[in-house]
């Protein structure tokens, strides 16, 4: 019976978890696999949410862009193993302060436009998770008003030149 509960404990504490540079309660761990979580809705990432990432990830947390990889390679193994946002969401309300889970909201529409529209699904985990972060609706939906304002900005920029 003894190694049976060695052999589990072994198996929850595998060797790419202890590898990982960034714990389990590292709130920026949390919030890129609430990122990933949100370019992985659709099915699998397109080359232009994958660099939207990886430049938030970089810009947001200044990481170089060798961090940046293993961040986001810890981070989709445990998105991959999360059963729902509450596991990433109660990390980050423990180490964030309201502006800084704001500005993961923030990160979370940029990766939602990235492709160029919202599906209703996105829109809705955006919600929840916004909702689990504690920023209002009235914030949520403020943020993703600049997002979408700022990419049809740089649509605008692109066609015009200007």
């Amino acid at each position: 019976m003894l190694d049976g509960l060695r052999q589990f404990i072994s198996d929850i504490v595998s060797p790419q978890a202890q590898e990982r540079a960034f714990g389990d309660s590292d709130y920026r761990l949390a919030a890129t696999a609430l990122l990933i979580h949100v370019i992985s809705l659709d099915g699998e990432p397109t080359p232009t949410e994958k660099r939207k990432l990886h430049g938030l990830i970089e810009s947001h947390f200044g990481l170089d862009r060798g961090t940046a990889d293993r961040l986001i390679a810890s981070a989709t193994e445990v998105e991959g193993d999360a059963v729902d946002l509450y596991r990433f969401t109660s990390i980050i309300m423990r180490a964030v302060d309201e502006e800084g889970r704001k500005r993961i909201v923030e990160m979370m529409w940029e990766l939602v436009y990235a492709d160029g529209h919202v599906t209703e699904f996105e829109d809705n985990v955006v919600w929840r998770a916004s909702d689990l972060l504690a920023v209002s609706q009235r914030d949520r939906i403020d943020l993703k008003h600049i997002v979408a304002n700022r990419r049809t900005g740089q649509v605008k920029d692109s066609v015009t030149g200007g």
